[in-house]
């Protein structure tokens, strides 16, 4: 995708807000239908079926029939989309959406000349029922694009995004391989030794997002006031992602151009940042501090990272299991657990060698991903294959 900054006057947000309405009450609809099926039912209507039902909703409403069929057709085209990825077990199955979350809209069949430059920062693109629009003309819209879609975040900013595969970043051909330790004190050390941090908010900003969520909760819920912090509360948050994105993007882009190939841990962040909180019954144990490990890990951006490196590197990206590779000297290869000194201080207790904790275990993804190593005197737990390095004294007898 190739996301643009939209700046629509107060009348065309207000018909956007409109084409959102229309998108997310139809979509809803939809989820409706198919939330009453069950085994042994007749199954929930198709994207055809629901065409046709649209079109009859149409008819009898006015309010639907002066938004455009194109917006409200295209959200049940995602939601057949959104289906198949369900029946297909890559994605969950698609729920209610909420007025002001993941607003949005698809626009397909769009031509040539729907798209137009007028200076060298502004740009219009043609929406229907609301005409040109202006975009902040930032990079070149891709050629040939044939469908986009119209987003507003938490923040009340509006952004269209072409669909348009970019090419990946052509690899250096040196034969250089790199390994990538993500963590939360570091967000991503390389096996090169450099130290590379996410940015987040400072200082004054903390201090600002913290008097904000207290004055949040002072407020009375459906009241004005809740809905201005809010936004304001939206708009720190919105800067947070838009700083770490741009370092995931800036990030990723030098390490596909650097390195032939990337090793990186293969984490399942999804089940590592689950919460602690448990039942009633039977509460978790050190909840804050789980919950607060679990804000280190999102806002350092793991998924994201690997995620562009796979878009911009793809074939290139190697994912090595994690197990013991920050317990394992990369110098000698022995594996102890109080090699680990602290979060960034590792000295193995048989070599003695001394290096950052992170840079050591990115050395070891590195090695692994090159085929220069084994997992070194472990193996599996519990019985598992024991697998040793060459012992390179025995390999010079004789």
């Amino acid at each position: 995708m190739s996301r643009y900054r939209l700046q629509p006057s107060p009348a065309q947000e207000q018909v956007l807000l409109e084409h959102c309405g229309h998108a997310r009450y139809v979509w809803n609809l939809a989820v409706e239908q198919h939330s009453h099926w069950k085994p042994g039912r007749r199954n929930a209507p198709g994207f055809a079926e629901q065409c046709r039902q649209l079109t009859a909703a149409r008819a009898d409403n006015a309010w639907l029939r002066a938004g455009s069929v194109v917006v409200q057709q295209q959200a049940l085209k995602d939601f057949a989309q959104a289906m198949a990825n369900f029946s297909g077990k890559t994605h969950k199955r698609p729920a209610w959406r909420r007025r002001g979350r993941g607003e949005g809209f698809r626009i397909v069949a769009v031509k040539a000349g729907d798209v137009r430059r007028l200076s060298r920062h502004v740009g219009e693109v043609r929406i229907p029922k609301v005409g040109w629009v202006r975009l902040r003309w930032s990079r070149a819209v891709p050629e040939g694009v044939k469908s986009y879609r119209v987003t507003r975040d938490a923040a009340g900013r509006w952004h269209v995004a072409f669909a348009a595969i970019p090419e990946p970043v052509p690899a250096p051909g040196t034969g250089e391989v790199a390994g990538v330790d993500r963590g939360v004190a570091v967000s991503a050390a390389l096996s090169t030794g450099e130290l590379l941090n996410a940015p987040g908010l400072r200082d004054g900003e903390k201090a600002r997002l913290l008097r904000l969520l207290r004055r949040l909760a002072r407020a009375e819920r459906g009241s004005s006031r809740r809905g201005r912090v809010k936004a304001a509360i939206a708009k720190v948050r919105a800067r947070e992602a838009d700083r770490r994105k741009d370092w995931v993007e800036k990030t990723s882009t030098g390490l596909a151009r650097r390195f032939d190939v990337i090793a990186v841990e293969d984490l399942k962040i999804s089940n590592m940042t689950r919460s602690a909180r448990g039942t009633l019954e039977a509460p978790g144990r050190n909840v804050r501090q789980k919950a607060g490990l679990n804000r280190g890990i999102l806002a350092a951006g793991w998924g994201r990272l690997v995620e562009r490196l796979e878009h911009k590197a793809p074939g290139r990206v190697r994912k090595i299991n994690p197990r013991y590779t920050s317990q394992t000297c990369n110098a000698c290869g022995h594996r102890a657990a109080e090699s680990r000194e602290s979060q960034s201080r590792f000295r193995c207790v048989a070599c003695g060698h001394q290096a950052h904790a992170d840079v050591n275990a990115a050395e070891n993804l590195r090695d692994t991903a090159a085929g220069h190593a084994v997992a070194a005197r472990g193996g599996l737990p519990l019985g598992g294959p024991v697998n040793r390095e060459p012992q390179r004294d025995l390999l010079l007898v004789g």
